[in-house]
């Protein structure tokens, strides 16, 4: 059943853009995150589905949308020579047949970050957008909220949409990204116009920003609840009663303790005493390795370049009654970087790091720009933006965050959010221009001539 859900509700997607290409584009965010084809037995997993939507949608912009209020934005310019370098690092990688497997969804995702703030030429469409992304997400955290509440959570044990633990469907991956999402969720509550205000709306919201609030829990990953404490403090930036928010939010946390399992304070209590926790040390060294191995190939080993790390650690132990204990060394290769900074410059050495992390930080300032500029707009059709701006810069910095510790340098969520940043600032742009125009053309006054004083005679 299952199978035939999956494929119809594809098939009606893919029929409703003959009508408005521009679904086609939504179509594919839909494909890229719920991976509806991993989710099939038979109809959808013999079909090259992200093949056909994403030629769908290029070309239903290419050949039917209108391209004039399109703008190439100079982070898309910076998508760009990411892309040309990690295909160069790909072809000089020292494991080139296992580069060549990651190569292959990597340029598809750096590619479409580049493409979609080309189609996002109105407000309907951005909104449309974050709504996709959220809506897809939420196709993939509820059901695992729902067997997280009946006690079916657990570190790798938590079975999400797929049984998979690549991409989205990674127990720390999806736990970021539902922190993430929870910003652009009561943004589309406010502000979306596709759903309006009604009470529906917002009870859904507060059920799904639940579900989100329960990944760290089901997967256990300490990386979500990192991400959760961290987004807890953006929220006290543009809170009105902040002291009202933290004194609610640490009732909270206290009644929930009790209803925690057992297993996972026992697994976030290693975030205090890493040293005893062998995962963490493994992490610990391999970023030491990554490092010295950065010195002596600056412009990186390309994709997969962990599988030669060979890492040997002293991992903590508890005293006994009796003795003291021995040291325990571990040893282990080809360990995972664990961290998408490590991550990036591993495998595209320094000039990769650099222009990754250009990508970002120049991020953080558009939407901190654009929040500050457009914050004190009253006008129903200005009041948007700035929260927008601060859901995107939030999303972010959460993703920054849970990337020190996870290996999400290309993460397609994360991408779409750029893509989404990149399209906002295009279109703001873009509006602005006729308005400042306007405001030069209007007809000045005359200028003010003093009238000239009378002649008095001698």
């Amino acid at each position: 059943m299952t199978d035939y859900t999956f494929f119809l509700f594809f098939c009606g997607f893919v029929a409703l853009g003959f009508k408005r290409p521009f679904l086609w584009v939504l179509c594919y965010c839909y494909v890229d995150i719920v991976s509806p084809q991993k989710a099939s037995w038979h109809l959808l997993a013999s079909l090259p589905v992200s093949l056909i939507v994403f030629a769908a949608a290029f070309g239903g912009w290419l050949l039917v949308d209108d391209k004039r209020d399109s703008r190439f934005t100079y982070r898309q310019g910076i998508l760009c020579a990411l892309l040309v370098y990690c295909g160069y690092t790909t072809f000089t990688a020292d494991f080139p047949v296992e580069a060549l497997g990651k190569w292959d969804w990597v340029w598809k995702a750096l590619l479409w970050a580049i493409i979609l703030p080309l189609t996002l030429r109105t407000r309907l469409r951005i909104e449309a957008t974050a709504l996709v992304i959220v809506l897809s997400l939420a196709a993939i955290i509820i059901p695992a909220a729902i067997k997280t509440v009946l006690g079916g959570g657990g570190y790798g044990m938590l079975r999400l949409l797929v049984d998979d633990n690549t991409g989205l469907f990674e127990g720390s991956t999806i736990a970021m990204a539902a922190i993430a999402a929870i910003p652009l969720i009561w943004w589309l509550v406010r502000f979306g116009t596709i759903f309006p205000k009604h009470w529906t709306v917002t009870l859904f919201a507060v059920a799904l920003t639940g579900a989100c609030m329960l990944m760290p829990i089901g997967t256990q990953a300490r990386t979500g609840l990192v991400c959760l404490a961290v987004l807890g403090l953006l929220v006290l930036r543009t809170a009105k009663r902040r002291f009202l928010y933290m004194a609610l939010g640490s009732l909270a946390l206290f009644a929930a303790i009790p209803f925690l399992p057992k297993s996972f304070t026992d697994r976030m209590n290693t975030i205090e005493n890493h040293k005893a926790d062998q995962s963490a040390s493994t992490r610990l060294a391999v970023w030491a390795w990554t490092w010295n191995y950065a010195k002596d190939h600056p412009g990186g080993g390309g994709f997969e370049v962990y599988r030669a790390n060979k890492v040997r650690y002293r991992l903590k132990t508890e005293p006994s009654a009796d003795a003291e204990s021995e040291p325990t060394y571990i040893e282990e290769a080809g360990r995972a970087f664990h961290s998408s900074y490590f991550e990036m410059l591993g495998e595209q050495g320094w000039p990769g790091l650099t222009l990754w992390l250009w990508l970002q930080v120049s991020g953080l300032w558009q939407m901190e720009r654009l929040r500050r500029k457009w914050r004190k707009r009253s006008e129903p059709d200005e009041r948007w933006v700035a929260p927008l701006a601060n859901a995107l810069q939030m999303a972010q910095v959460v993703y920054l965050v849970g990337a020190l510790f996870t290996g999400i340098a290309y993460q397609p969520f994360v991408l779409m959010l750029v893509g989404l940043q990149c399209g906002l600032w295009s279109y703001l742009k873009r509006i602005e221009k006729p308005v400042a125009r306007r405001l030069d053309q209007r007809p000045r006054p005359a200028p003010l001539v003093a009238a000239p004083e009378p002649v008095r005679s001698a």
